[in-house]
Protein backbone atom coordinates (compact mmCIF):
# COMPACT_ATOMS: atom_id res chain seq x y z
CA UNK A 1 0.00 0.00 0.00
CA UNK A 2 2.90 2.54 0.81
CA UNK A 3 4.24 1.89 -2.55
CA UNK A 4 1.29 2.42 -4.29
CA UNK A 5 0.75 5.75 -2.46
CA UNK A 6 4.25 7.00 -3.69
CA UNK A 7 3.48 6.12 -6.70
CA UNK A 8 0.08 8.14 -6.99
CA UNK A 9 1.76 11.13 -5.17
CA UNK A 10 4.47 10.86 -7.92
CA UNK A 11 2.28 11.43 -10.93
CA UNK A 12 0.08 13.80 -9.23
CA UNK A 13 3.14 15.49 -9.08
CA UNK A 14 4.45 15.58 -12.41
CA UNK A 15 0.44 16.49 -13.55
CA UNK A 16 1.06 19.56 -11.37
CA UNK A 17 4.53 20.50 -12.84
CA UNK A 18 4.96 19.86 -16.46
CA UNK A 19 6.71 22.47 -17.56
CA UNK A 20 9.31 21.87 -14.77
CA UNK A 21 9.44 18.25 -16.18
CA UNK A 22 9.46 18.96 -19.74
CA UNK A 23 12.93 21.58 -18.91
CA UNK A 24 15.03 18.67 -16.51
CA UNK A 25 18.11 18.18 -18.91
CA UNK A 26 18.35 14.76 -19.83
CA UNK A 27 20.41 12.25 -18.00
CA UNK A 28 23.74 11.50 -18.98
CA UNK A 29 23.90 7.91 -20.57
CA UNK A 30 26.45 5.83 -18.82
CA UNK A 31 29.35 5.14 -21.01
CA UNK A 32 29.89 1.40 -21.47
CA UNK A 33 32.48 -0.80 -19.38
CA UNK A 34 35.24 -1.34 -20.64
CA UNK A 35 36.09 -4.88 -21.53
CA UNK A 36 38.54 -4.93 -18.93
CA UNK A 37 37.64 -2.62 -16.71
CA UNK A 38 35.72 -4.67 -13.82
CA UNK A 39 38.61 -7.49 -13.91
CA UNK A 40 41.38 -4.00 -13.79
CA UNK A 41 39.32 -3.27 -10.74
CA UNK A 42 39.27 -6.50 -8.84
CA UNK A 43 42.86 -7.14 -9.65
CA UNK A 44 43.69 -3.93 -8.08
CA UNK A 45 41.76 -4.78 -5.00
CA UNK A 46 44.13 -7.46 -4.70
CA UNK A 47 41.98 -10.23 -5.65
CA UNK A 48 44.07 -13.12 -7.28
CA UNK A 49 42.31 -14.47 -10.18
CA UNK A 50 41.47 -18.50 -9.23
CA UNK A 51 41.75 -19.84 -12.73
CA UNK A 52 45.87 -18.92 -12.53
CA UNK A 53 46.51 -20.35 -8.99
CA UNK A 54 44.69 -24.01 -10.08
CA UNK A 55 46.59 -23.78 -13.65
CA UNK A 56 49.99 -23.04 -11.71
CA UNK A 57 48.45 -25.20 -9.14
CA UNK A 58 48.57 -27.96 -11.68
CA UNK A 59 52.03 -27.84 -13.26
CA UNK A 60 53.07 -27.62 -9.10
CA UNK A 61 51.23 -31.69 -9.85
CA UNK A 62 53.44 -32.56 -12.86
CA UNK A 63 56.39 -31.48 -11.53
CA UNK A 64 56.19 -33.46 -8.31
CA UNK A 65 55.52 -36.51 -10.09
CA UNK A 66 58.72 -35.62 -12.53
CA UNK A 67 60.95 -35.35 -9.49
CA UNK A 68 59.80 -37.91 -7.65
CA UNK A 69 60.13 -40.11 -10.48
CA UNK A 70 63.75 -38.51 -10.84
CA UNK A 71 64.66 -39.50 -7.50
CA UNK A 72 63.50 -42.96 -7.60
CA UNK A 73 66.00 -43.52 -10.46
CA UNK A 74 68.68 -41.36 -8.52
CA UNK A 75 68.30 -44.27 -5.63
CA UNK A 76 68.40 -46.88 -8.74
CA UNK A 77 64.70 -47.68 -7.75
CA UNK A 78 63.36 -47.39 -11.06
CA UNK A 79 65.10 -47.19 -14.60
CA UNK A 80 64.32 -44.76 -16.45
CA UNK A 81 65.96 -42.66 -19.34
CA UNK A 82 65.32 -38.28 -18.64
CA UNK A 83 68.03 -37.23 -20.61
CA UNK A 84 67.12 -38.88 -23.55
CA UNK A 85 63.33 -40.77 -23.83
CA UNK A 86 61.12 -39.24 -25.77
CA UNK A 87 58.33 -39.26 -22.74
CA UNK A 88 60.05 -37.97 -20.15
CA UNK A 89 61.68 -35.15 -22.46
CA UNK A 90 58.47 -34.50 -23.33
CA UNK A 91 57.16 -34.77 -19.70
CA UNK A 92 59.75 -31.89 -18.50
CA UNK A 93 58.66 -29.94 -21.67
CA UNK A 94 55.30 -29.83 -21.26
CA UNK A 95 56.03 -28.09 -17.04
CA UNK A 96 58.38 -25.64 -18.32
CA UNK A 97 56.41 -24.41 -20.76
CA UNK A 98 53.17 -24.87 -18.47
CA UNK A 99 55.27 -22.35 -15.88
CA UNK A 100 56.94 -20.20 -18.40
CA UNK A 101 53.55 -19.31 -20.02
CA UNK A 102 51.88 -18.65 -16.52
CA UNK A 103 54.82 -16.71 -16.09
CA UNK A 104 54.01 -14.04 -18.92
CA UNK A 105 50.24 -14.31 -17.96
CA UNK A 106 50.90 -12.98 -14.34
CA UNK A 107 52.76 -10.38 -15.74
CA UNK A 108 49.66 -8.82 -17.52
CA UNK A 109 47.84 -9.98 -14.38
CA UNK A 110 50.63 -7.72 -12.61
CA UNK A 111 50.22 -4.60 -14.51
CA UNK A 112 46.58 -4.59 -14.85
CA UNK A 113 46.91 -4.53 -10.87
CA UNK A 114 48.77 -1.29 -10.96
CA UNK A 115 52.17 -3.55 -9.74
CA UNK A 116 54.61 -0.62 -9.08
CA UNK A 117 58.13 -0.65 -9.99
CA UNK A 118 59.44 -1.52 -6.59
CA UNK A 119 57.31 -4.33 -6.06
CA UNK A 120 58.42 -5.51 -9.42
CA UNK A 121 61.99 -5.84 -8.50
CA UNK A 122 61.24 -6.94 -5.02
CA UNK A 123 59.59 -10.10 -6.80
CA UNK A 124 62.67 -10.60 -9.32
CA UNK A 125 65.19 -10.05 -6.26
CA UNK A 126 63.05 -12.82 -4.86
CA UNK A 127 62.88 -15.40 -7.34
CA UNK A 128 66.83 -14.30 -7.93
CA UNK A 129 67.91 -14.92 -4.58
CA UNK A 130 65.90 -18.44 -5.02
CA UNK A 131 67.42 -19.16 -7.91
CA UNK A 132 71.26 -18.80 -6.48
CA UNK A 133 70.24 -20.65 -3.36
CA UNK A 134 68.73 -24.03 -5.83
CA UNK A 135 72.56 -23.59 -7.51
CA UNK A 136 74.12 -23.44 -3.94
CA UNK A 137 72.00 -26.94 -2.86
CA UNK A 138 72.15 -28.17 -5.76
CA UNK A 139 75.89 -27.79 -6.11
CA UNK A 140 76.27 -29.78 -2.76
CA UNK A 141 74.69 -32.78 -4.01
CA UNK A 142 75.58 -32.85 -7.34
CA UNK A 143 79.23 -30.71 -7.38
CA UNK A 144 79.52 -32.06 -11.27
CA UNK A 145 76.11 -31.23 -12.43
CA UNK A 146 74.88 -28.32 -10.57
CA UNK A 147 71.99 -25.78 -11.67
CA UNK A 148 73.78 -22.85 -12.79
CA UNK A 149 70.57 -21.84 -15.06
CA UNK A 150 67.39 -23.47 -14.28
CA UNK A 151 64.11 -22.62 -14.21
CA UNK A 152 64.07 -20.01 -11.52
CA UNK A 153 67.38 -18.01 -13.36
CA UNK A 154 65.25 -17.79 -16.65
CA UNK A 155 62.34 -16.62 -14.83
CA UNK A 156 64.06 -13.92 -13.29
CA UNK A 157 65.89 -13.13 -16.40
CA UNK A 158 62.71 -13.39 -18.83
CA UNK A 159 60.82 -11.29 -16.27
CA UNK A 160 63.19 -8.41 -16.88
CA UNK A 161 63.28 -8.64 -20.90
CA UNK A 162 59.11 -9.07 -20.96
CA UNK A 163 58.29 -6.35 -18.54
CA UNK A 164 58.74 -3.37 -20.80
CA UNK A 165 56.24 -5.52 -23.60
CA UNK A 166 53.23 -6.04 -21.14
CA UNK A 167 50.97 -3.83 -22.65
CA UNK A 168 52.15 -4.76 -26.26
CA UNK A 169 50.58 -8.27 -26.86
CA UNK A 170 51.14 -7.96 -30.46
CA UNK A 171 55.06 -7.47 -30.19
CA UNK A 172 55.27 -9.81 -27.72
CA UNK A 173 53.97 -12.11 -29.60
CA UNK A 174 56.00 -11.77 -32.94
CA UNK A 175 58.90 -11.59 -30.35
CA UNK A 176 58.53 -14.84 -27.96
CA UNK A 177 57.45 -16.78 -31.67
CA UNK A 178 60.73 -15.77 -32.71
CA UNK A 179 62.86 -16.53 -29.89
CA UNK A 180 61.54 -20.23 -29.79
CA UNK A 181 62.21 -20.60 -33.57
CA UNK A 182 65.81 -19.17 -32.88
CA UNK A 183 66.20 -21.40 -30.40
CA UNK A 184 64.81 -24.52 -31.38
CA UNK A 185 67.28 -23.81 -35.24
CA UNK A 186 69.77 -22.50 -34.33
CA UNK A 187 72.83 -24.28 -32.90
CA UNK A 188 77.00 -22.69 -32.69
CA UNK A 189 79.51 -24.35 -31.27
CA UNK A 190 80.43 -21.46 -29.48
CA UNK A 191 77.67 -21.31 -27.00
CA UNK A 192 78.64 -24.50 -26.02
CA UNK A 193 80.97 -22.96 -22.96
CA UNK A 194 79.24 -22.12 -19.68
CA UNK A 195 79.63 -18.53 -19.94
CA UNK A 196 77.33 -18.57 -22.63
CA UNK A 197 75.39 -21.13 -22.83
CA UNK A 198 72.72 -20.05 -20.51
CA UNK A 199 71.81 -17.66 -24.16
CA UNK A 200 70.91 -21.18 -25.75
CA UNK A 201 71.83 -22.10 -29.22
CA UNK A 202 74.15 -25.14 -27.91
CA UNK A 203 75.15 -27.77 -29.57
CA UNK A 204 74.72 -30.35 -26.35
CA UNK A 205 73.46 -30.09 -23.67
CA UNK A 206 75.14 -28.74 -20.67
CA UNK A 207 76.09 -31.34 -17.81
CA UNK A 208 73.30 -29.74 -15.30
CA UNK A 209 70.62 -31.32 -13.47
CA UNK A 210 68.39 -28.55 -14.99
CA UNK A 211 68.94 -26.41 -17.78
CA UNK A 212 66.77 -23.50 -18.98
CA UNK A 213 68.25 -20.86 -21.29
CA UNK A 214 67.05 -18.31 -22.57
CA UNK A 215 66.57 -19.23 -26.13
CA UNK A 216 63.93 -20.75 -26.93
CA UNK A 217 62.62 -20.74 -23.11
CA UNK A 218 62.06 -17.30 -22.88
CA UNK A 219 59.80 -16.89 -25.83
CA UNK A 220 57.32 -19.15 -23.85
CA UNK A 221 57.04 -15.79 -21.33
CA UNK A 222 56.75 -13.53 -24.35
CA UNK A 223 53.85 -15.61 -25.53
CA UNK A 224 52.23 -15.90 -22.30
CA UNK A 225 52.17 -12.14 -22.16
CA UNK A 226 50.04 -12.52 -25.60
CA UNK A 227 48.10 -15.11 -23.92
CA UNK A 228 47.49 -13.03 -20.66
CA UNK A 229 45.82 -10.62 -22.86
CA UNK A 230 43.53 -12.77 -24.69
CA UNK A 231 42.38 -14.06 -21.66
CA UNK A 232 41.43 -10.80 -20.08
CA UNK A 233 39.82 -9.62 -23.19
CA UNK A 234 37.52 -12.62 -22.84
CA UNK A 235 37.09 -12.13 -19.35
CA UNK A 236 38.65 -15.56 -18.64
CA UNK A 237 35.71 -17.70 -20.57
CA UNK A 238 37.52 -20.29 -21.59
CA UNK A 239 39.39 -20.96 -17.82
CA UNK A 240 36.42 -20.59 -16.00
CA UNK A 241 36.03 -24.32 -15.02
CA UNK A 242 39.58 -23.95 -13.17
CA UNK A 243 37.66 -21.32 -10.80
CA UNK A 244 35.77 -24.28 -9.13
CA UNK A 245 39.20 -26.31 -9.01
CA UNK A 246 39.42 -27.70 -5.48
CA UNK A 247 40.98 -25.24 -3.05
CA UNK A 248 44.37 -27.41 -2.29
CA UNK A 249 45.35 -26.94 -6.60
CA UNK A 250 44.61 -23.06 -6.17
CA UNK A 251 46.77 -23.68 -2.92
CA UNK A 252 49.35 -25.44 -4.17
CA UNK A 253 49.49 -22.56 -6.96
CA UNK A 254 49.64 -19.46 -4.54
CA UNK A 255 52.57 -21.06 -2.98
CA UNK A 256 54.13 -22.48 -6.07
CA UNK A 257 57.75 -20.66 -5.10
CA UNK A 258 57.82 -22.50 -1.55
CA UNK A 259 57.40 -25.95 -2.85
CA UNK A 260 59.72 -25.42 -5.40
CA UNK A 261 62.21 -24.62 -3.01
CA UNK A 262 61.64 -27.43 -0.79
CA UNK A 263 59.84 -30.18 -2.39
CA UNK A 264 62.89 -31.53 -3.69
CA UNK A 265 65.12 -31.64 -0.10
CA UNK A 266 61.91 -33.16 1.26
CA UNK A 267 61.61 -35.71 -1.68
CA UNK A 268 65.33 -37.03 -1.32
CA UNK A 269 65.43 -36.67 2.74
CA UNK A 270 62.25 -39.00 2.66
CA UNK A 271 63.99 -41.69 0.36
CA UNK A 272 67.11 -41.31 2.36
CA UNK A 273 65.22 -42.00 5.62
CA UNK A 274 63.41 -44.85 4.13
CA UNK A 275 66.26 -46.31 1.93
CA UNK A 276 69.39 -45.01 3.77
CA UNK A 277 71.42 -44.44 1.31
Amino acid sequence: MASELADASAMSRGRRRPAAAARRPPRAVAAPAQPHASISAKLARGVRVQAIDALRGAAICLMLIYHACFDLRYYRLIIADFEHGAFWLGFRALIVTSFLLLVGVSLVLAGEAGLSRRKFWRRVGIIAACALAASVGSYLVFPRTFIYFGILHCIAVASVLAWPLWQRPWLALSLGAAVVIAGLTVALPAFDQRALSWIGFTTIKPPTEDFVPLFPWAGAVLIGVATGHLMMGERFAAWRRWISAPRWLTWLGRHSLVIYMIHQPVLLGLLWVIYGR
